[in-house]
């Protein structure tokens, strides 16, 4: 492999992103699954933990932009 060249935010970035799937595995899918006994009750458990993940990661770039946006009239 080459010389692989990452800033200290891309670093950052890939952190926190890996962060986030830990703790969406740990905090919702593995509890979804664990409450139903049938694997198709398993997988559709499974399966709606993912609008759970959708909603918080919208949520929070929301946040954020209006963070980003507002900043300039509140520094």
């Amino acid at each position: 492999m080459g010389n692989v060249d990452l800033s200290t935010t891309e670093l950052v970035i890939a952190l926190a992103g890996a962060l986030v799937f830990l703790c969406w595995i740990m905090l919702f899918l593995i509890p979804a699954i664990r409450c139903y006994g049938r694997v198709w009750e398993k997988l559709a458990a499974g399966f709606l933990t993912l609008y759970v993940l959708g909603t918080l990661l919208g949520a929070g770039a929301a946040i954020g932009l209006a963070v980003v946006w507002t900043y300039d009239q509140y520094a």
